[in-house]
């Protein structure tokens, strides 16, 4: 049988590989935003205009599915608070309406990152070549170290 000019593939490695899910898309009635002042410099509008954008986001009483509120929650995030509560400040932006989205962005991105649960690790042997790696450096070490002690055998 012959190749015909094709390259072989591996059909296993493609029946494993799973499709990206689909982005998970939050209510905008479980969000509260409010326009607050932004901080830093600003101009004449500093003190005028509320530009920078507070967004709360609740987990524990949003429509997620249970898991996806598990693995926010066990986020090691400043932003969310002992209660759950998710709180984005956006000010990147002169206007309310592109820190407001930006705030969004923001949100949707945080949580579709643990929208896919971890794939678990499985522990596997170490391989002959880097057991044999280990002990030529750690034989290389010891030998480094032994050219370091003091002289014994010779009295002068």
């Amino acid at each position: 049988m012959s190749n015909m000019g094709c390259t072989q593939c591996s059909f296993s490695a493609m029946a494993t590989s799973v499709p990206p899910p689909e982005p998970l898309l939050i209510v905008e009635s479980e969000v509260q935003t409010n326009a607050i002042r932004a901080q830093g410099a600003g101009g004449q509008n500093v003190n005028k205009v509320s530009s920078a954008i507070h967004l709360r986001f609740d987990i524990s009483a949003s429509s997620l599915p249970e898991s996806v509120k598990e693995r926010l929650l066990a986020l090691r995030d400043a932003r969310i608070t002992s209660e759950g509560v998710l709180i984005i400040k956006a000010q990147r932006f002169r206007t309310q309406e592109k820190n407001r989205l930006d705030a969004f962005m923001r949100l949707h991105e945080l949580v579709n990152s643990v929208a896919t649960p971890p794939t678990p690790r499985r522990a596997t042997q170490p391989t002959f070549g880097s057991k044999q790696r280990r002990l030529q450096s750690k034989g290389l070490r010891a030998q480094t170290k032994n050219l370091r002690a003091p002289v014994r055998g010779h009295d002068d």
